[in-house]
């Protein structure tokens, strides 16, 4: 299951399904079992910055957080993969300086923050080009065309919860 938690003041700006479907891609073209579970929560970058400062120590806002956590849910013996929580806001920048809509841009950031709670990574430039890979292969199949990976340097993937 696929838990999408939006944040009061962007209920109206986001659509739940397309966020899903998104996540879904990311975890089909990166070969995830369908068999787990995970959270993607839009928020504000007063949000992302606290969670930045304590998991990551940067005492900035950043676009998206990902939590792994890789635990079995007891009750249904389902993969709990974590927690991928993106920066309304960070996004909406982002989107205006690259030309593309903000939506495009939050379906961007939880295709990658997905890929980061499946182990993905973009520190040495062979997992980078693996992980830009897939990632476009996910955004072809929801019809985006953004070739850029996030802009934020600080677009990480957070210790556990």
């Amino acid at each position: 299951m696929i838990e999408i938690v939006i944040d009061e003041p962007f209920l109206s700006l986001v659509d739940p399904l397309r966020l899903e479907r998104a996540a879904d891609a990311a975890l089909q073209c990166a070969g995830a079992s369908p068999e787990c579970d995970l959270t993607v929560v839009v928020s504000s970058d007063e949000q992302l910055q606290q969670l930045n400062q304590q998991y990551l120590g940067i005492d900035a806002p950043t676009d998206v957080l990902s939590f792994q956590a890789d635990e079995l849910d007891p009750e249904t013996g389902r993969r709990y993969l974590g927690d991928v929580i993106i920066s309304y806001p960070q996004a909406r920048t982002q989107a205006e300086t690259g030309g593309h809509a903000a939506l495009d841009e939050l379906l961007l950031l939880v295709v990658h923050g997905v890929l980061h709670l499946l182990g993905h990574d973009h520190g040495a430039q062979a997992e980078k080009e693996k992980m830009w890979a897939v990632q476009a292969e996910a955004l072809a199949r929801l019809g985006i065309a953004i070739s850029s990976p996030p802009k934020s340097p600080a677009s990480e993937m957070a210790s556990d919860k």
